[in-house]
């Protein structure tokens, strides 16, 4: 895998067409529009469509529409996730050349129940390595029988392997970059192929960001943590390294994140009320 190392600083906003836009992910958009226009920067939009289940087309034009409803331009063609398995699958062979991924046959319920109250640091039960001790013949027996299985990292393998001390540099707006040191232990064996989908979130991003050159992520602080699993994996497949912002998430009245499971009003039902773009931007502090 090689990947283009950028010439000039590049941003990118990588929505999921699973719901409409609403406030949160405006604010996100807009942030990486004017830091990349500040600098003199390209910004991209790319649609993280993995999840071929959730993802819809009809969300994907919304997410298109909303964007230029804001007054955000973008470079073609948009890069969309669906149709680059190949790429996730590259990546995902050579960890599998280094002997660091096993294939996994718990179910939730299971991982829920053997995680003893343990979790990561989303809050999600802890795998506690189960089928990481399952023998060679065990684990082809179940795969010769179809049993669905994900494809996890041996987490402790892929540290001692690592061989350098993992870091980001973070960039708070207004401030000197700080060092933050990566902690990819704390998520336990990770997921980088879903029983259902043959990536997963941290691989697809990784490798994407890679390929498309990307010297800056700036996303939500809910994704702060994530970054560990992102470093890690970028050590393991001699990635870039890019710069991180994590900015501030945009709340609702009960200070709860903005998301589309919790039905947060969206930026078509502002639209509808009469907001324009520039009372949105006015309200995100742009």
């Amino acid at each position: 895998m090689t990947a283009d190392v950028p010439t000039q600083p590049v941003f990118r906003f990588a929505p999921s067409p699973n719901g409409h836009l609403h406030l949160g992910h405006a604010y996100s958009a807009l942030l990486n529009h004017a830091m990349a226009r500040a600098s003199g920067g390209r910004f991209l939009l790319r649609i993280e469509d993995i999840d071929l289940g959730r993802s819809r087309p009809d969300f994907e034009a919304a997410i298109y529409e909303d964007l230029a409803w804001l007054g955000l331009t973008w470079e073609a063609p948009v890069r969309r996730q669906s149709q680059h398995f190949a790429d996730y699958a590259a990546a995902l062979r050579q960890l599998v050349a280094r002997d660091l991924i096993y294939p996994c046959f718990c179910s939730r319920k299971e991982i829920a129940r053997a995680a003893s109250g343990q979790t990561d640091p989303d809050g999600a039960p802890l795998y506690p390595g189960t089928c990481r001790h399952l023998s060679v013949q065990e684990r082809q027996k179940r795969l010769s029988k179809g049993q669905p299985a994900a494809q996890r990292l041996d987490m402790a393998a892929a540290l001692s392997r690592c061989g350098e001390r993992l870091h980001w540099a973070e960039y708070d707006l207004g401030t000197e970059p700080r060092d933050v040191v990566a902690d990819p232990g704390a998520w336990g064996d990770v997921v980088l192929a879903r029983k259902d989908i043959p990536t997963s979130y941290h691989m697809a991003v990784v490798v994407d960001d890679a390929l498309q050159g990307v010297s800056d992520v700036v996303r939500g602080a809910d994704l702060f943590h994530a970054t560990s699993i992102h470093r890690l994996l970028q050590a393991l497949l001699h990635l870039p390294q890019p710069r991180y912002h994590h900015h501030p998430l945009i709340l609702d009245e009960a200070q709860r994140k903005l998301s589309k499971s919790l039905m947060s009003k969206s930026l078509r039902d502002l639209r509808a009320e009469g907001i324009t773009p520039a009372e949105i931007k006015a309200r995100l502090g742009f």
